[in-house]
């Protein structure tokens, strides 16, 4: 009997479907969602991080970084969050995002201090940047999530999703039909300047809709130019996301950083524009819009 198969592009599009649909669903409820999917794509991507390093000869303390995702969790809730953890400030000017940071840089100090060995400068060094690169900036999206509030929250964080798609998209589209000169050829040969600013085009399409659909049903009033500027640091936001993690799969040799979602890589390969673009959007609506 001839075994019938899923072309890799049908694939590639079912997946993104359900990815997208689950997306959007986490962002709605919150927190009961928000939380073991923040978990589960971070514990994921720290282990294909550390793969990755490990193909270089780079040592990762994996378990430090298990523990030290799990306390970001509570420590991206905004003051603004009213559930079962009350996040006030630290102390005053420090948020327990900054000092979980700072205490974890400490810990791996003195762990290698305690435990030297020949490759230890690049265990801290390597160690502390998956973190940061990983589950704190990913946390920006718990944050997000709840600022100022839940009902606002859940249309800011909306933002960047739809405005990474959006980007994807129209990067693709328009490389596919116009790309001829490359962004960056020795990080990532498919990527176009055609394609770029097609992503960059159809990012500030969605961005405009959706503030357009927030002033009609919230009343929420966003200044246009701020809407272009918002779009513009966004979509360039996520294609650097993009690139960089280009950047980290060729310094090891990989196309792929791992088989996460089929047909999409593995979820390092999935989260890598959130990773910049929601952060940038947080720092939008507190600096600009919540001024």
């Amino acid at each position: 009997m001839t075994r019938l198969r899923v072309r890799p592009p049908y694939t590639r599009i079912i997946s993104a479907l359900i990815a997208l649909g689950a997306a959007l669903l986490i962002v709605w409820l919150g927190i009961p969602l928000l939380a073991p999917a923040y978990l589960l794509l971070s514990l994921v991507a720290l282990q294909e991080y550390a793969v990755l390093m490990n193909l270089r000869g780079v040592p990762i303390r994996r378990r430090s970084l298990w523990v030290a995702t799990l306390l970001t969790l509570p420590a991206s809730l905004p003051v603004t969050y009213t559930g079962l953890f009350d996040m006030q400030p630290l102390f005053a000017g420090v948020s327990w995002r900054e000092a979980l940071l700072g205490l974890f840089a400490l810990y791996l100090i003195g762990l290698e201090v305690i435990h030297p060995n020949d490759r230890s400068v690049e265990s801290v060094i390597y160690t502390l940047f998956g973190y940061l690169y990983i589950p704190w900036l990913l946390g920006y999206a718990i944050t997000l999530r709840y600022t100022p509030d839940g009902v606002l929250g859940l249309w800011y964080l909306m933002i960047p999703i739809l405005a990474i798609i959006a980007s994807d998209a129209g990067a693709y589209i328009f490389g596919k039909l116009f790309g001829r000169r490359k962004l960056a050829p020795q990080v990532s040969p498919n990527k176009t300047l055609e394609g770029a600013f097609g992503g960059l085009a159809s990012a500030i399409v969605i961005v405009s809709l959706v503030t357009f659909v927030l002033e009609l049903v919230l009343g929420l009033r966003v200044d246009i130019y701020d809407t272009l500027l918002f779009s513009v640091l966004v979509a360039s936001a996520a294609q650097l996301g993009d690139l960089f993690e280009s950047l980290i799969k060729r310094w090891a040799g990989v196309k792929d950083a791992g088989f996460f979602l089929p047909g999409h890589g593995g979820a390092l390969d999935r989260i890598d524009s959130m990773l910049f673009a929601v952060p940038v959007t947080y720092y939008f609506v507190v600096l600009v819009v919540l001024r």
